[in-house]
């Protein structure tokens, strides 16, 4: 049974599908465990929790995406009430997810730190791990980690991981998993492929971050929860490993990350 550990089923792009079917189709094709993902705590968390209290397979996140970290709706949960909400349902097994974006800007790069910096300490607090969202800010990213690490309290996740292999260094150095999504099956991901090669298999996920980024056979389609056997079946081909054998390793590391979840 392959494992979902980073989604959106919320998200408008579904055009209509409702979440529990889309979950169900994922179960159907050997998925066990779905986690779908909050961008913004403010209007999104609410739905995001229903989602995952009606379905057996789903867990949840909370967490303020980079995208929205400049919102001021965003900006006004405060590190208490956002270690307060992390604690408030047991399906909730993350924070985040958060990080830097400076690819896109969408938010003020201090707001985007800013945000980090209180997920990062509200892991901490609540011993949940950190779900990292980093496109072009390596650096950066790898320092706020190691500033804010606790002497080594904080645990998580490179979310759908295609960043260079100082920044993978940097968080495996820390403790830290990998997370590959679809772009790992793309014909041109030569680097991302060679620098899995080097990620220790007990520090692997794999994830859709559905509906974007299709792993081929379905590149360019709306992406879904079952696709990922798809993307973890690449991976164990490039690894040179049995495919269920992978599947189970991917499934315990998982588990052992967020270990608030719990197979249905």
């Amino acid at each position: 049974m392959w494992i979902d550990s980073h989604c959106h089923l919320n998200h408008e792009r579904f055009d209509g599908v409702a979440p529990h079917a889309l979950a169900d189709e994922a179960v159907e094709q050997g998925v066990d465990t779905i986690v779908t993902i909050c961008c913004r705590i403010a209007d999104e968390f609410p739905q995001i929790l229903k989602i995952a209290r009606t379905h057996p397979n789903v867990w949840c996140s909370i967490g303020t995406h980079p995208h929205d970290a400049g919102k001021p709706e965003e900006q006004a949960i405060t590190l208490e009430t956002l270690i307060d909400l992390a604690g408030s349902d047991p399906k909730i097994v993350g924070i985040g997810e958060s990080g830097l974006d400076f690819y896109y800007d969408y938010s003020p790069r201090d707001a985007q730190e800013k945000s980090f910096r209180k997920h990062i300490r509200a892991c901490i607090a609540t011993d949940l791990p950190l779900i990292v969202h980093a496109r072009d800010a390596d650096e950066l990213c790898a320092q706020i980690l190691r500033e804010e690490g606790a002497d080594g309290k904080l645990r998580g996740v490179m979310h759908c991981f295609s960043s260079g292999p100082q920044l993978a260094k940097a968080a495996l150095d820390l403790g830290f998993y990998i997370s590959f999504s679809g772009i790992i099956t793309f014909k041109n991901a030569h680097e991302l492929q060679n620098m899995a090669k080097d990620v220790p298999l007990d520090r692997i996920l794999v994830e859709t971050d559905a509906p974007f980024l299709a792993p081929i056979p379905y590149r360019g389609q709306i992406n879904r929860p079952a696709y990922v056997k798809h993307t973890g079946e690449f991976l164990a081909n490039l690894l040179g490993q049995d495919t269920q054998g992978f599947a189970s390793r991917t499934s315990e590391n998982f588990y052992r990350l967020f270990s608030k979840a719990k197979p249905a």
